[in-house]
């Protein structure tokens, strides 16, 4: 018989306690009427220290079972054997806590703070770093808009398409290389440079005038500041964060909405009184003020992965062994590929149809309103009934205010605003609800490097699909484009649906 190994064991308590893993409700609490999922079939094990030193392993589980004590596993939370990063892919091996234990960060729940002052101090930082970031791409249609009345009113919708396009991708392809650093090496120095640059981007575009010039500062500056934010703000929040990683992470995400409502109002009233040139420096000023929270507050807690001193900057292409994470980062590529188009031609759509230009900026506005309420409250649901139930209903919302509300709007002002409105609640979780679904299906000490593989497939869905969307615009109309999103949107839903079915099965109430 072997010896008994001694544990970390925290007894929940409700909500004055340690909180239940994710999937584990505390039996003193009350829950919803969903079923937890019980199908381990894709979880993997990775050995972890325990307090005397020794390793345990699933066998040696199994061969003590009938020996030590039993512990009824939804009060009980151990350091034993977690989810491994390194490996994809069916186990061989069942074992019942951890078929309860199912989201691969779970078994270490006890070790996140799930808020307290550092905690929300670093959500405050990252918001600011992602109010930089996600406010400019979601004020791409103010900028498209200008540029084809002013500076690039010579070049077609898919010339100045590319603009956007080349910026987003950036954005996420180079992410891919901070990822790993992030995760070795902290936010530090990461985040300082993006802000930087960012910051530069926008200062020097105020001198630009041709096609070149923007394309230098606005996409290629920029998207590699954005690159340099984007992993360190939602991955920070991953390391303070694990049961409550969704409503966090909607916290944090709402900024995006914020500039999105914000920056086109600004713009609105700037444009045509000092010009374009002194509007973007007063951006870039708005961004020198979010730089001081994002780099005074952003910061990481959690060591790198044990046994690896540092990752590599490339892919890690072994995670699409994973049928369930290879999915999923499809479902991304197709959702990036609907969500941009609106996004960045909106304007122009209302202005075709006779709005006034300046006036049709606060479509915009609007749209980034309804964005702020999808980026909270399906975050707040998230957390309750499942992340990948959640996105998959934000997903299908989507879908049907494209086919319902947008394709017959024509010049309908109230139809569009009520598009805008609904359109921005149902995508505002889009970009929110990514992180923490892509973290519930890997180890979240890999977190950066595994997101940003992810990212880095969706990251050609951005670069192509604002170049496809002015194509289309120039050879077909706006029927093409707005079906185009919507034909987007219906395949990334087929793809998260089959994310999910293959985790947990066909049942809907299952949590996941």
């Amino acid at each position: 018989m072997p010896p008994p190994r001694e544990s970390h064991v925290t007894t929940t308590t409700g909500d004055a306690g340690v909180s239940a893993p994710y999937g584990v409700t505390n039996s003193s609490s009350s829950s919803p009427p969903y079923h937890r999922s019980n199908n381990s079939s894709s979880d993997s094990t990775l050995d972890v220290p325990i307090a005397d030193g020794e390793k345990t392993s699933p066998t040696d589980s199994a061969s003590s079972s009938d020996t030590e004590p039993e512990v009824e596993p939804v009060r009980v939370a151990s350091r034993r054997t977690i989810p491994d990063a390194n490996h994809y892919g069916p186990t061989t091996e069942k074992d019942p806590e951890l078929e309860l234990e199912r989201s691969p960060s779970a078994a270490t729940t006890i070790d996140f703070p799930e808020g307290g002052v550092t905690g929300w101090l670093v959500v405050f930082g990252s918001f600011c770093a992602m109010l930089s970031l996600y406010g400019l791409i979601n004020s791409a249609a103010v900028f498209e808009s200008y540029f084809s009345t002013h500076q690039l009113k010579d070049n077609s919708p898919s010339e100045i398409g590319w603009i956007f396009s080349l910026y987003l991708f950036i954005v996420f392809f180079v992410g891919v290389q901070v990822g790993p650093i992030f995760d070795r090496y902290g936010a530090r120095l990461i985040v300082a440079v993006g802000c930087l640059l960012i910051t530069l981007s926008l200062l020097l575009l105020s001198w630009c005038t041709e096609y070149y010039q923007i394309i230098l500062t606005y996409s290629v500056m920029g998207g590699l500041g954005g690159a340099l934010l984007n992993c360190p703000a939602y991955g920070s929040i991953a390391h303070f964060f694990n049961v409550r990683r969704g409503f966090a992470t909607g916290i944090a995400s709402t900024a995006g909405g914020i500039g999105g409502v914000i920056f086109p109002i600004v713009l609105r009233e700037l444009l045509p009184t000092i010009g374009f040139n002194w509007s973007s420096r007063v951006l870039a000023l708005i961004m020198l003020g979010l730089a001081i929270p994002a780099n005074l507050f952003i910061k990481t807690r959690l060591p790198p992965a044990k046994g690896e001193k540092v990752q590599s900057v490339w892919p890690d292409f072994s995670v699409f062994k994973d049928a369930r994470f290879a999915c999923a980062a499809l479902g991304v590529f197709f959702m990036e590929w609907g969500l941009f188009v609106p996004l960045t031609y909106i304007v122009s759509y209302a202005v075709d149809h006779g709005q006034d230009a300046t006036e049709s900026y606060l479509l915009l506005s609007y749209l980034n309103a309804g964005s702020v309420l999808g980026r909270v409250l399906p975050g707040i649901l998230a957390d309750k009934i499942g992340r990948f139930n959640v996105i998959i209903i934000t997903i299908a919302i989507c879908l049907i205010t494209g086919l319902a509300l947008w394709l017959p709007a024509g010049h309908s002002n109230s139809m569009l605003i009520a598009y805008a409105v609904l359109f921005g609640f149902g995508s505002g979780s889009n970009i929110g609800l990514v992180p923490v679904c892509l973290g519930q299906l890997c180890d979240h000490r890999k977190f950066g490097r595994l997101f940003s593989t992810a990212m880095m497939v969706a990251s050609f869905g951005t670069l192509s699909s604002v170049p496809i969307g002015g194509a289309l615009l120039s050879g077909s109309g706006w029927t093409a484009v707005i079906l185009f999103s919507s034909i987007s949107y219906a395949v990334a839903l087929a793809f998260y649906t089959a994310t999910r079915v293959l985790a947990v099965g066909w049942n809907p109430l299952t949590v996941f």
